[in-house]
């Protein structure tokens, strides 16, 4: 008699947000769906860090006083999850670039900012200043007493600041992309026959010599975050206290609580 495999469900949902992925790759897929199908794999996957990745780490920290169906393997479904994104992680940047090479063939191009003719610098240039720059706030990292709470599911340019003659130390920055207050892709000045397409967070990187040259600096590079924090809220079990006090402060130490900062800064000042 053959054994049957046990599938826990946090690798049976990966499966089937899996199957979303396929739909992306189906070529018989309309590009503006397959692009859909890519936004929903991704919105899927934050839900399930933010959700059940969670839920695997608190079982992991309470050990046996976790009474839930994953106590006994939580720390190898976690690096069974991580092996499954990974891989699918790869395929979906497969499918993203495949389907920016149909786009092309459709005359879209989504640009950067290091691909910009003189026309559409000049039109970002007006609408950083018009749009966006009442809509940012940057912050320099060394000069807070503690690191900041970032908000979740927001997305960061992390920005470092140096000057080629070393006259001056090199410093760190945060700026928030508003996506929530500007549309995420705007139509560059085009040619009749293309339509050029550039990333919010792109014309932010393009404008950062206009926001941090009064510093001094001349040299600017930086890199995309994008913040997902654990959906679980912490409860004591403090039996004098209501539910409303407990669910009250299990609010207030997730807004306290960063575990991003240490990660942030070591990928920064690794990678820029």
């Amino acid at each position: 008699m053959h054994k049957r495999k046990i599938i826990f469900r946090d690798i049976s949902w990966l499966s089937f947000n899996e199957r979303v992925l396929q739909e992306a790759a189906d070529k018989t897929v309309p590009l503006r769906e397959r692009i859909r199908f890519l936004g929903i794999f991704s919105n899927n996957l934050d839900e399930f860090f933010r959700v059940r990745v969670a839920t695997l780490k608190r079982m992991i920290e309470f050990g046996k006083k976790s009474k839930m169906h994953l106590e006994l393997a939580p720390a190898a479904i976690l690096e069974e999850i991580q092996e499954i994104v990974i891989e699918q992680q790869k395929e979906f940047d497969r499918i993203w670039n495949e389907i920016l090479r149909e786009l092309k063939k459709e005359k879209i191009h989504l640009v950067n900012d290091k691909q910009l003719n003189k026309a559409q610098q000049a039109f970002i240039l007006d609408y950083f200043n018009e749009e966006i720059r009442s809509n940012i706030i940057p912050l320099m990292i060394e000069s807070i007493q503690a690191f900041p709470v970032l908000n979740d599911k927001s997305i960061y340019l992390a920005c470092k600041l140096s000057k080629k003659d070393k006259s001056i130390p090199q410093k760190f920055a945060l700026v928030s992309v508003p996506t929530r207050r500007l549309p995420r892709f705007i139509i560059l000045p085009s040619r009749k026959a293309d339509h050029h397409i550039i990333l919010l967070e792109d014309i932010i990187r393009f404008c950062l010599p206009n926001i941090f040259s009064f510093f001094g600096y001349d040299t600017f590079s930086s890199h995309i975050i994008k913040v997902t924090r654990d959906a679980e809220i912490d409860i004591d079990n403090d039996i004098s206290t209501s539910l409303i006090q407990k669910i009250e402060k299990g609010l207030k130490n997730r807004k306290k609580e960063n575990r991003f900062d240490l990660f942030l800064i070591n990928r920064l000042t690794r990678r820029c």
